[in-house]
């Protein structure tokens, strides 16, 4: 099956299988949203099915949620939790310093509190996703409907004197009508080209009335596991100064994801 997947498909796969083996028996783990987050949902559902891998998964999105039940992942609410063992999840871009821009699923506000509430929080991305400074993917954030325009009018007023090299607004649409969050809520993308200082705008963007949730992740992420096409994986942890390099087969007559 794995021979049918394309190249970014592939890194996806292996990353996302290599922390899936990071799950332990008992364990509450967060699961993300996403393309790289749904490959990980159903490794652990091969593993529940085959290992009997007994684990609660809180999802971060009702679509994550139905796949996960899908995959036979008991599924609980954050309250019912309380604290998480692990969250896994993608990212839209990650620095060398494991800050993160999220949200191109528009799950940021959901994704950021469960991670918020985890003991350790694990990245899973394909190589594209590093880069040298945020902001080539546009930045999320979650706005609410009432006066959205003049919360966008306050961001961009904002964003005059914060040190980005773009400032170009856009509501996020879906089939023609405004993106609707999980909670309701709008999104607002800013096309920003390059990020000089993240905390500090994560920080002014949660101050702005109409801002629910902004998808900087800074001082959250744990490791980033990397995979490549090749089956090769790279492990680095932020807290241990290490980097680890492993391998997974790509054996062609898997076909736990046949019905991608």
């Amino acid at each position: 099956m794995t021979g049918e997947l394309s190249p970014i498909d592939k890194a996806k796969f292996v990353a996302a299988k290599q922390a899936a083996d990071m799950v332990e028996d008992g364990m509450r783990v967060g699961l993300g949203t996403g393309s790289t987050a749904a490959w990980l949902v159903r490794h652990l559902g091969d593993r529940v099915r085959d290992e009997g891998l007994r684990i609660k998964g809180v999802p971060t999105s009702l679509r994550t949620a139905q796949l996960a039940r899908q995959v036979g992942i008991e599924v609980i609410t954050l309250d019912q939790a309380g604290t998480l063992n692990i969250t896994i999840d993608g990212a839209d871009e990650f620095d060398g310093n494991l800050n993160l821009i999220k949200g191109g699923g528009g799950a940021l506000l959901h994704e950021k509190i469960v991670a918020a509430a985890s003991e350790e929080v694990v990245v899973i991305a394909d190589a594209a996703k590093e880069v040298g400074t945020l902001g080539a993917f546009p930045l999320p954030i979650e706005v609410i409907p009432f006066g959205w325009t003049t919360t966008q009018m306050l961001v961009e007023e904002l964003l005059v004197s914060a040190d980005v090299m773009g400032r170009r607004i856009t509501l996020r649409m879906n089939n023609g009508k405004p993106f609707v969050t999980d909670e309701g809520n709008h999104i607002l993308d800013l096309h920003l080209s390059r990020i000089g200082n993240a905390r500090q705008l994560a920080m002014a963007l949660n101050q702005m009335p109409g801002v629910v949730e902004n998808g900087l992740f800074v001082d959250l992420c744990d490791k980033v596991i990397i995979g490549y096409s090749d089956g090769r994986v790279e492990t680095r942890d932020i807290n241990e100064g290490t980097v680890s390099q492993d391998r997974i087969d790509l054996v062609e007559n898997d076909n736990l994801f046949s019905d991608i």
